[in-house]
């Protein structure tokens, strides 16, 4: 391995944050080992006001990076993993998972209430169809508001005198990360609100051709890549990009991989939801099993109607 590692991420405070975690756990087991952080625009950040689906499926948080990765001017990128497309892009792959963080939602809102304390008709920013479908399972009398920027930016938002906002939701592993964590009103369980495949995730990506596996295989939990590889296969079952209203989270329970996945109709009127298990192992087999759960979920919650709920999303409805 070359004595200079460059590792590309977007511009963010929050995907610095994630970058230079992945500089320091390089560094502690590659002590010889120099580290270049490269920052690079994406799509979401050149058109930052556009709602997501408007921008396209794949590579909206990605594609500026792994542009990049394969035209040789980083060695590796770091990306939350949640965002990153399932299929990898021509000549790339996932070379590990490290540790992850919280997987969970969290609503902040103005006054500090719950959920079930906010008034009729809350006004609810979001940009994730995900989230805002969940939500109005459980209110459907709330007012859902698109929201876009970064962790700071949409935090900002909510806060400003004149603010649109009710209360927002983000993933709480951004706000640990960012040390905004006090803002948290609630935080949703598995229940009331399952995460993004992937949330709470980081994902290195190498190009495939010279990927180092053994360099980077240290940096790597098996557990959380195994888990994530299952909520992963359950979104790709579906074809069901980050910006569709799907979800998926797994852990390692007694040597068991529990994996629950849920498919949400837009306006909160049906929810499909799965669940299974499977050994837990480390090493190919493990993985192979994860994916192979995944799979199997996905097709238990077509055979429950999600084909519907996703074609009318696909065909425009409720949008």
């Amino acid at each position: 391995m070359k004595q200079v590692l460059r590792i590309g991420t977007r511009r963010s405070k929050l995907s610095l944050w994630q970058a230079n975690h992945v500089a320091e756990l390089i560094r502690e087991h590659h002590p010889a080992v120099r580290v270049e952080v490269h920052q690079y625009k994406t799509l979401s950040d050149l058109k930052p006001a556009a709602p997501l689906r408007s921008i396209g499926r794949r590579g909206i948080f990605t594609g500026a990076l792994e542009a990049a990765l394969q035209a040789r001017e980083i060695d590796c990128a770091v990306h939350s993993l949640k965002d990153l497309p399932v299929e990898s892009a021509a000549g790339l792959a996932l070379a590990a998972v490290p540790k992850r963080g919280d997987h969970r939602d969290a609503l902040l809102s103005r006054g500090g209430a719950t959920l079930a304390q906010l008034p009729p008709g809350a006004r609810i920013g979001t940009g994730s169809l995900r989230r805002r479908a969940q939500l109005l399972v459980m209110r459907p009398d709330l007012k859902m508001m698109h929201i876009r920027g970064n962790v700071p930016t949409r935090l900002e938002k909510l806060l400003a005198e004149d603010s649109r906002y009710d209360a927002i939701v983000l993933a709480v592993a951004g706000l640990k990360r960012l040390r905004l964590s006090d803002h948290i009103s609630e935080t949703f369980d598995e229940a009331q609100m399952l995460c993004a495949a992937g949330q709470g995730a980081l994902a290195i990506q190498c190009r495939a051709e010279d990927m180092p596996l053994l360099f980077f295989r240290p940096l790597s939990d098996w557990q959380s890549f195994h888990a994530t590889a299952g909520e992963r296969a359950f979104l790709n079952a579906l074809d069901a990009g980050c910006s569709l209203p799907v979800a998926a989270y797994a852990h390692v329970e007694a040597n068991r991989l529990v994996l629950q996945g849920r498919v949400t109709a837009l306006d909160g009127s049906r929810q499909v939801d799965v669940r299974g298990e499977t050994s837990a192992l480390d090493g190919p087999a493990g993985m192979t099993m994860a994916e192979k759960l995944g799979a199997e979920l996905a097709q238990k919650a077509l055979e429950k109607g999600a084909d519907q709920i996703l074609q009318s999303i696909n065909l425009g409805g409720d949008l």
